[in-house]
C-alpha cells in the first residue's frame, strides 16, 4: 500500500500542473511565459538534488561527449512536448487536456521501430481503448466549441505526446545508463536553454514581461511536477525492486491523473462538469491504461 499511495500522489502532483496551465490560459497569461519560465525555474531546483549526490561532474562530462545531441534531443522531449501541451491548454479544459495527453502511451508504442524494436501488437490493442476514450471526450468537446478551437486543443496534444517518448527515450539511448534520472532531466533542461532563452524573447516582443502571479505559477509547476511528483513516482517505482507486478500497479497510478485533474478543475477552476459522454470518455481512458499497464509487464 505505501508504493500505491506514493505513485497515487505522485499523480495528484502531476495533475497539479494541468490545473495552474488552464489557471494560467483562463486568466490571460501567455502560454509562451508557462512554457519557459517552469524549464528556467527548474534548474536551481534540480541542481541541489544533483550536487548534493555527487553527480553534476559526471553530467556535464556526458553532455560535452555529444552536446548537440544533448541539444537537439533535449529540445524535442522537452521544448516540443511543453509548449504544445500549454498551448493548448487555452482551448480546452483540463480535464480534457490531461485526458488526451494519455495519448503519449499509444505514441510510446508507435515510436519502437525507431528504435529498432518490434510494435507490441498486443499492447496496441488496448491502447486502442484508450483512443476511443480520448474519442468520446473530444466529441463531447465538439458539441460545446468550435472545430477550430477543438483542433487547437488536439492538435498541439498529438505533437506533444510523440515528442515526449521520443526525446527522452532518444537521451536514455545516448546516456546508456551512465546517469540517473534526476542527472538526466537536469542535463535535458540545461541542454534546452537555448529554447528557452528565445521563447522568452519571443515573449517579452510580443505579450511583454510576464505578471507577478504567473511567476508563482509556474513556480509552483516547477515544484510540483518537476521534481516533487517526478521524486514521489520515482520513490515508488524504487520499492517494486523489479517486480514486474508491482512495477505495474505503480504505473497504473498514473490514470489518476485525469481524474484528480477532473475533480481539481471543477473545485479550482470551476469548469463545467463533463457531460455523461465525456465521463464515459474518462472511465474508458483509464480502463484502457490500467490495462495497457498490465500487458507490458506480465
Amino acid at each position: 500500500m505505501q508504493t500505491v499511495s506514493l505513485g497515487i500522489l505522485s499523480s495528484l502532483f502531476f495533475a497539479v500542473t494541468f490545473i495552474l496551465n488552464r489557471l494560467m490560459a483562463v486568466t490571460g497569461d501567455s502560454f509562451i511565459w508557462s512554457a519557459s519560465l517552469r524549464y528556467v525555474f527548474m534548474i536551481p531546483l534540480l541542481w541541489p538534488l544533483v550536487y548534493f549526490r555527487g553527480g553534476i561532474v559526471t553530467m556535464w562530462n556526458e553532455m560535452m561527449k555529444n552536446p548537440w545531441s544533448w541539444m537537439v534531443w533535449s529540445t524535442v522531449g522537452f521544448g516540443l512536448f511543453y509548449i504544445p501541451l500549454c498551448f493548448a491548454s487555452s482551448y480546452s479544459p483540463a480535464w480534457l487536456v490531461a485526458g488526451t495527453w494519455q495519448f503519449t502511451i499509444i505514441a510510446g508504442s508507435l515510436l519502437a521501430p525507431i528504435f529498432r524494436k518490434k510494435l507490441p501488437l498486443r499492447g496496441l490493442f488496448f491502447s486502442f481503448i484508450i483512443v476511443v476514450g480520448i474519442m468520446l471526450m473530444e466529441w463531447d468537446q465538439v458539441t460545446r466549441v468550435t472545430l477550430e478551437d477543438t483542433l487547437c486543443g488536439v492538435l498541439p496534444l498529438l505533437l506533444a505526446s510523440f515528442a515526449y517518448p521520443l526525446g527522452n527515450r532518444k537521451m536514455m539511448e545516448l546516456c546508456a545508463g551512465r546517469l540517473n534520472a534526476y542527472q538526466r532531466v537536469l542535463g535535458m533542461t540545461l541542454a534546452s536553454l537555448p529554447l528557452w532563452m528565445i521563447m522568452s524573447i519571443i515573449g517579452f516582443f510580443t505579450v511583454g514581461a510576464p505578471s507577478k502571479t504567473q511567476i508563482l505559477q509556474t513556480f509552483l509547476v516547477a515544484i510540483c511536477s518537476g521534481v516533487v511528483a517526478t521524486v514521489l513516482f520515482f520513490s515508488a517505482t524504487d520499492r517494486t525492486k523489479g517486480d514486474v507486478h508491482r512495477l505495474a500497479t505503480v504505473e497504473a497510478t498514473q490514470s489518476g491523473e485525469v481524474v484528480f485533474t477532473l475533480l481539481l478543475g471543477w473545485l479550482i477552476l470551476r469548469e463545467q462538469v463533463p457531460s455523461g459522454l465525456a465521463i464515459t470518455g474518462i472511465i474508458v481512458v483509464i480502463v484502457g491504461m490500467v490495462l495497457h499497464s498490465f500487458l507490458v509487464h506480465t
